[in-house]
């Protein structure tokens, strides 16, 4: 399964309200490994950036102003993701802003879910470790993930961190399948278990004189032990 593991930065928190995005990061993942593929830019959102979220992520709107729009970015960012499964930490916000900036440029597009499934890490960290905090620093504590670098919330930083919280999360997770769906060449069913031709043999280790009559003695101290000898 191919996996994208995303973030953005935004200039504010509605996009009903115009708030546009101003940094996506994401990374990939294929048969749960990172891959080493990446996708991150910066955005221009051609509005001002709201000094809350600048507080937030440190994206000043004078660094913003020589970034490309998102037109300029978004067929690359749909050849990155299209196919993939999405995980997102909160993806309604994500994924909200993200359904926003293709109707804008292109209302054909569709909406994210159209082409990408998607897997909210909020939500699966919710019903994993109920009444807990859940945010991303949270989690990356509970799972001794290194966060020390995470001064500001930054995407490709995020998605970076997400990724590892996300495989610790769900590493005792394993695809369970029939072995019968599965048999190897010589017709035998693969189970997916390994055989040593060569193991040892075990150790036979028996009880001392001493330990034997030390274990009678105590035995002799309960009543009616139905393991004794008659």
């Amino acid at each position: 399964m191919r996996q994208i593991v995303l973030d953005t930065e935004t200039t504010g928190l509605d996009p009903a309200q115009g708030h546009r995005i101003i940094e996506i990061g994401a990374v990939e993942l294929i048969g749960r490994k990172l891959t080493g593929q990446t996708f991150h830019r910066y955005i221009n959102p051609q509005r001002v950036v709201e000094q809350e979220a600048i507080e937030v992520h440190g994206i000043t709107n004078e660094f913003l102003q020589d970034k490309p729009v998102f037109s300029q970015i978004c067929d690359d960012f749909l050849d990155f993701i299209r196919g993939a499964e999405l995980v997102i930490h909160n993806a309604a916000f994500d994924v909200g802003f993200m359904d926003a900036e293709f109707s804008r440029v292109n209302k054909s597009i569709g909406a994210t879910r159209d082409f990408c499934q998607i897997l909210d890490t909020l939500l699966m960290a919710r019903e994993m470790r109920p009444g807990q905090k859940n945010n991303l620093d949270a989690l990356c504590r509970a799972y001794s993930i290194d966060n020390s670098n995470r001064e500001f919330h930054g995407a490709l930083l995020d998605a970076e961190l997400l990724a590892d919280v996300y495989l610790a999360m769900t590493g005792g997770q394993t695809k369970l399948e029939l072995a019968a769906k599965s048999a190897s060449a010589n017709g035998e069913l693969d189970t997916g278990w390994t055989r040593l031709s060569n193991k040892p043999n075990l150790r036979v280790v028996r009880a001392t004189a001493a330990e034997e009559q030390a274990h009678q003695e105590r035995l002799a101290l309960i009543e009616n032990a139905l393991w004794r000898d008659s």
